[in-house]
């Protein structure tokens, strides 16, 4: 993607949001519906699936694998399901793109493979930390080959026997989690992941949805190996993690009121309503149902002014992909914000802190990066020129920040976007954000 000519985007001050919107699927929960489908047996027909990138990247690899997909077609995808033993060895390797979730929990399910299956990535990916999923993967006795110093390209060896291990996490990761989980599908007798904050459960609430059995107890999910899977359908909830850059923008923007549909409120992932809330913004959740073992709702949010806050670090695993908009939320409010406990934002797609911070701080604001944080002084912000990084969560917080900005925003490297939010400029415009 990177390599494409620059996506500028340039975002005129002002405006407010408006409207009912619905953004797109949850990005999490559509991999997994592709690698939980393609194992299953039978059909498995997906609604609401997000048609980014990444998410992409996953249906292409198992089509690769020999599994036969239908679509995607406006959000609707069909798999026919191989069963667990049925997947193919690839022609090639499976380019997974910027997608740090498919590689990593795919090197879970394709461990226990009878084949050798190499994983490659983009720039971005290729320089993403494997370790911590090819350790406890060689612990169950799997053979995975990885580059210097532990990154893609992966190379797995298939005919390993994977025995389930006891795997207490050294940090709060769903990724591990759920790479660990799926790798004991294959695993003789019981797998047990113990994690040392809660992270989002959308593995363990699909494998329940495909009939497999997952025991959670406190802070433990175990399962055993050697069980099936029978397909289900699923409608894929709005991703939250999307949502969010409207939550912030009606937020921060006067005279805005946006009301976000079907969106998945997995309490796993709502850190974003709670730090919102605790920094005084008017947020209504309403129509709350469940969706395939997922709880969903409809959001409300309206301008009011907010606080700065010394943001709660039981709440950091909660909200961790929403910082950069958050950030953006804590430079339009009064007073001190203070993150801390959040060193895991220095390893995504970019390094979230500092590239929030170096941007921040072109618009004006005081922002002070911190090993496991930052502390941003709200303040008025003027327009500028900053750089995403090709991190599509970056690109989009800032379009948020012009809503409260008193000139014009330039962002560059917006490319990824389409990665987690494809048609977010339109969606954006219509709700009253002046993009283009």
């Amino acid at each position: 993607m990177s390599s494409e000519a620059n996506v500028r985007f340039s975002v005129q001050p002002g405006g407010s949001l408006n409207g009912t919107i619905r953004v797109p699927g949850d990005k999490s929960i559509s991999h997994r519906s592709i690698m939980l489908g393609s194992l299953a047996e039978g059909v498995t027909h997906v609604s609401g699936f997000l048609e980014g990138d990444d998410a992409l990247a996953t249906l292409k690899a198992f089509r690769a694998m020999g599994v036969k997909i239908e679509g995607p077609d406006n959000g609707k995808v069909v798999i026919h399901g191989v069963g667990m033993h049925g997947l193919k060895a690839p022609a090639g390797a499976l380019d997974l793109g910027n997608s740090g979730t498919s590689i990593r929990l795919m090197a879970g399910l394709l461990a226990g493979q009878g084949f050798d299956v190499e994983m490659v990535g983009d720039a971005s990916l290729s320089k993403r930390p494997m370790r911590r999923v090819t350790e406890p993967l060689a612990m169950m006795g799997a053979n995975i080959d990885s580059a210097e110093g532990g990154t893609p390209p992966l190379l797995l060896h298939g005919g390993s026997t994977l025995n389930g291990i006891d795997y207490v996490l050294p940090m709060a990761s769903a990724q591990v989690k759920s790479c660990v989980l799926l790798a004991g599908l294959y695993g003789q007798g019981q797998t047990s992941v113990t994690e040392p904050a809660p992270t989002r459960d959308h593995t363990e609430r699909m494998l329940q949805g495909f009939g497999y059995a997952v025991e959670r107890e406190g802070s433990t999910a175990r399962l055993w190996g050697g069980g099936s899977l029978k397909a289900t359908d699923i409608d894929v909830p709005a991703d939250i993690s999307s949502a969010a850059f409207f939550m912030v923008g009606a937020a921060i923007a006067k005279n805005s009121d946006v009301t976000l549909e079907h969106v998945g409120v997995n309490p796993t992932r709502t850190g974003v309503i709670d730090i919102l809330r605790l920094m005084g913004a008017d947020i209504e959740v309403s129509n709350q149902h469940e969706v395939g073992g997922e709880p969903v709702a409809d959001i409300r949010i309206r301008s009011s002014q907010l606080k700065g806050i010394r943001i709660p670090e039981a709440l950091v695993p909660l909200a961790i992909d929403e910082f950069p908009a958050l950030f953006v939320a804590a430079a339009c409010a009064e007073g001190e914000t203070v993150l801390t406990g959040a060193e895991e934002l220095r390893v995504k797609e970019s390094d979230r802190i500092q590239v929030m911070a170096d941007g921040l701080i072109k618009m004006g604001v005081k922002a002070e990066p911190t090993p496991d944080g930052i502390v941003i002084q709200g303040s008025k912000m003027h327009g500028a020129e900053v750089y995403s990084h090709g991190d599509h969560r970056i690109a989009m917080s800032f379009a948020m920040a012009a809503l409260r900005a008193e000139s014009e925003i330039v962002i560059n490297d917006c490319a990824n976007v389409n990665t987690s939010f494809p048609g977010f400029v339109e969606l954006a415009g219509n709700a009253g954000l002046r993009i283009s």
